[in-house]
């Protein structure tokens, strides 16, 4: 780990670029895919799929942050969701999830997700959006804080879940 690395995106000066809210999203997905592959990614294929108590997987948790930024930013983009990204939705808690390659879909979408944020820079966060087939009211602003917090919650139930699924190994 590099001393960059031990510091949080958030410190470390990095997209001065952009507003202050766009800057932090990107820092929150960064930080996010940092923490899941630290702690998640030497999952066995079983620990990475096991729902210990009946709470959603690490594999699900992964996934769903990786297709809700794809979906959150496309309603702050002012448009729907496509039949993908639904069949997407629905296939969240599949079971027998891949490690590599459900971490491989949230460095992807990550990256996809820092173009569209950084593209929405000069967009009045206070511009009215709507979300879901009820049009439930929101703004571009609403949104993208909602994709940092919304990140950040899942990581941490990954974690979490990971901390316990993960047998106790020696260093």
């Amino acid at each position: 780990m590099n001393k960059s690395s031990q510091v949080e995106p958030l410190l470390r000066g990095t997209l001065s670029e952009l507003p202050a809210v766009q800057r932090a999203v990107i820092h929150a997905l960064q930080l996010a895919e940092e923490d899941l592959n630290r702690w998640c990614a030497d999952l066995t294929r079983e620990e990475f799929n096991v729902r210990p108590a009946e709470v959603a997987s690490v594999a699900f948790h992964i996934r769903h942050i990786a297709r809700s930024v794809d979906r959150l930013l496309t309603y702050a983009e002012g448009r729907q969701l496509s039949e993908s990204q639904l069949s997407k939705l629905r296939s969240e808690m599949e079971p027998e999830a891949e490690p590599s390659l459900v971490l491989q879909e949230l460095q992807n979408s990550i990256e996809n997700a820092t173009e569209r944020v950084r593209d929405l820079s000069n967009t009045d966060l206070e511009e009215k959006r709507t979300v879901g087939r009820q049009s439930l009211p929101t703004s571009v602003g609403g949104l993208l804080v909602h994709i940092a917090e919304h990140t950040q919650r899942h990581v941490g139930q990954a974690i979490t879940t990971a901390k316990v699924v993960r047998p106790a190994r020696t260093s």
